[in-house]
């Protein structure tokens, strides 16, 4: 099911369209207003948004159980650390749910779905391009084990060089996803854009906005650790809460008003 301009809507040209969407500037505190927008969605959706979350907390376990069984620990939190690659994706439902409120609308998962299904195109193209990186970032990872140290019995020190190498390689992995992802999806749910372009406007927004981006990259990452810390459980309400709250990041921070929003679905 694609998007379709109705009769009145005058046709898209491209060539009047900027390069990337404007965005706005904030400031640094800006992801802690977005995560208490996020945890207000929920409780007015709490259905629908924790059953996004109990889906997450199933997959998580899922890929828990296939690493531990044919792998080791390491391939465990490699894999682990992957998700937080495609989890942008999973939270497009998130994101539907978000925009139903902002419409004064009753959130149903079923609508979640009939939207995902519509944006089908460019969230394949999104997904694969995740899926390269993260298929990338578990091949680095293994690699990254030559530098575990092989002593018999090892100083703290001497991890330095592991920890080091491996710190470096997953940050490197993780800015270029978030960078990507911390405005396109949401964008490409709102609007008539198309993949490269609501990537394009991601990044510049993050670029020009980096205290707050880092502020919020460091909000998320500490969302999921806490995640990891409770046996993975926070997640089906962590994962919820940072869902809802990069909708409202998305609408606070890019002008997209150039693009024709995208009708409801019937």
């Amino acid at each position: 099911m694609t998007s379709t301009p109705s009769p009145d809507e005058p046709e898209i040209n491209p060539d009047e369209l900027p390069f990337v969407a404007p965005c706005r500037q904030l400031d640094a505190l800006a992801p802690l207003r977005w995560l208490e927008l996020g945890w207000r969605d929920l409780r007015r959706a709490p259905g629908p948004s924790l059953s996004y979350g109990v889906a997450v907390l199933a997959i998580s376990y899922g890929i828990s159980a296939i690493a531990w069984h044919y792998g080791s620990v390491y391939l465990l939190l490699a894999m682990l650390s992957g998700f937080i690659f495609i989890g942008p994706v999973m939270a497009v439902g998130l994101y539907s749910i978000s925009r139903q409120l902002q419409a004064e609308r009753q959130p149903v998962l079923g609508y979640c779905l009939r939207e995902g299904r519509r944006h089908l195109g460019n969230l394949l193209v999104f997904a694969v391009i995740l899926l390269v990186v993260f298929l990338v970032w578990a091949r680095a990872a293994s690699m990254v084990h030559v530098f575990f140290p092989m002593d018999a019995d090892p100083e703290l020190t001497d991890f330095a060089l592991f920890l080091g190498v491996g710190t470096v390689v997953g940050t490197l992995f993780a800015a270029v996803i978030f960078c990507a992802s911390a405005f396109s999806l949401p964008m490409l749910l709102d609007r008539r854009a198309d993949t490269v372009t609501a990537v394009l406007t991601s990044i510049n927004a993050v670029l020009r906005n980096k205290p707050a981006m880092l502020f919020w990259a460091a909000l998320i990452v500490a969302i999921v650790l806490a995640g990891f810390a409770t046996g993975l459980l926070g997640l089906a309400l962590g994962m919820p809460v940072v869902g809802h709250a990069t909708w409202h990041a998305y609408q606070e921070t890019i002008d997209a008003s150039a693009w024709p929003r995208n009708e409801p679905v019937v």
